[in-house]
């Protein structure tokens, strides 16, 4: 059942309060929740609570919610971002249900008297109109997964050193059943039991080779500068990175979820098309499944490879980019790295351009392919990288909807 068109009225009247107090409310929402609910301590990133991403993320997506209530075609990117999320962390309908009543009850305390019965009625109603449409998307992604319904145990097969921060985890299912494929650009949820916080944390990995049946590759960025044993280790951003790269090794056991996203090359609408793939840092991993699984279904379409690394250490798949250069003249690989020491004790001193990534100085032709109107570009890495893509890309005449950014942690990039 629909908002009434007063109860639409009141929730867009809230929009500058949320604009307001949004943060407050979200961050006082997670704090009560996670203290009186613990076990949702294994559903959420505990370091984005202390970084503040997630209450900013949530704050946000209220007021953008108020603001578009009588228009949610606006909001469905975010909303199929957020759905599969959940759905590769099997978020069950009853734990809407507990989100809901902490939610509101934050909004009590922070707003006070401004919480009408009126506010209240119509919040209600939008929470469950949003939370519906989310419960019923996210049953619909999980049971496309051809049957995987739940976390399943994978054994780490191999880990390959790609850098001096990115290692490769090749993951095989313990029960040996044949894995499904997936778009190239999506990822999976890695989840693992951290014995010193008493929880289970989960964190969202590229997958980044072609799809097989018989093994998924993800390659996770070490983060630097944390220490495992710190009392406080639970804050940092990079704790499951750290922990796969220092403390899991061949033969141990993680849960993994099924492939999901919404940030993908559709083998089938985008053939035949010139594509750019863009990336900085570790933002290369979907591109390394993307240009893995054009190669491995024999295309012959004009195909860019653009990638910027801090120095030749920390760049991953160089070698193996330039291999597929060299046998496959469609496909162009450029790199930028930012400080290119040759007494780098990296074996491959390889680059076109020295300095940051600058998609200004690829050439428009021959690089990015600007004289065709179907060229699609898919781009990732920080979000400052992605927001100078996406504004030098639309200043060329590009148009929006060829393109595809993926954000890695909470958020949207900038798009206007």
């Amino acid at each position: 059942m629909g908002l009434t068109s007063e109860q639409v009225q009141t929730i867009r009247s809230t929009a500058p309060i949320l604009q307001e107090h949004g943060n407050t409310i979200t961050t006082s929402f997670y704090s009560t929740m996670l203290k009186e609910v613990p076990d949702l301590k294994n559903v959420f990133n505990q370091a984005n609570q202390v970084n503040g991403h997630q209450p900013a993320a949530l704050a946000a997506s209220l007021h953008a919610y108020a603001t578009n209530i009588d228009d949610l075609g606006a909001l469905s990117p975010a909303v199929e971002k957020i759905c599969q999320k959940h759905a590769s962390l099997y978020i069950q309908p009853k734990q809407y249900e507990v989100v809901g009543e902490y939610l509101l009850r934050a909004m009590g305390e922070v707003l006070g008297s401004a919480l009408t019965p009126e506010v209240l009625d119509a919040w209600t109603a939008a929470y469950w109109q949003l939370a519906n449409l989310m419960i019923t998307r996210e049953e619909q992604l999980v049971q496309d997964a051809d049957g995987w319904t739940d976390w399943r145990e994978f054994r780490i097969a191999d880990k390959v050193k790609e850098s001096e921060v990115i290692t490769s985890f090749y993951l095989e299912p313990v029960d040996k059943k044949p894995l499904p494929s997936f778009m190239p650009g999506q990822y999976i949820s890695v989840q693992t039991y951290i014995p010193k916080l008493g929880y289970r944390q989960s964190r969202q990995y590229s997958l980044s080779d072609a799809p097989h049946a018989d093994w998924y590759r993800i390659s996770v960025k070490k983060e630097e500068d944390l220490n495992l044993e710190h009392p406080e280790v639970h804050k940092h951003p990079g704790l499951i990175s750290n922990i796969l790269h220092d403390e899991k090794n061949i033969g141990d056991i993680l849960e993994v979820s099924h492939p999901a996203g919404e940030f993908f090359l559709d083998t089938e609408g985008d053939l035949g098309c010139p594509i750019v793939l863009l990336s900085a840092g570790v933002g290369i991993t979907p591109m390394m499944s993307m240009l893995d699984t054009l190669v491995a279904n024999g295309t012959d379409q004009p195909i860019t490879f653009v990638h910027g690394a801090h120095s030749f250490a920390q760049r991953a798949f160089s070698s193996q980019l330039q291999t597929i250069t060299h046998s496959h003249p469609h496909v162009r690989y450029v790199s930028f790295i930012k400080n290119p020491d040759v007494h780098d004790s990296a074996k491959d001193h390889h680059y076109d351009y020295t300095g940051r990534e600058d998609v200004k100085k690829l050439d428009r032709v021959r690089n990015l392919f600007l004289d065709n109107d179907t060229t699609r570009y898919f781009v990732c890495g920080p979000n400052s990288f992605m927001d100078d893509v996406w504004h030098s890309l639309t200043e060329m005449g590009v148009g929006k909807d060829r393109i595809k950014m993926e954000v890695f942690g909470t958020g949207m990039p900038t798009t206007n």
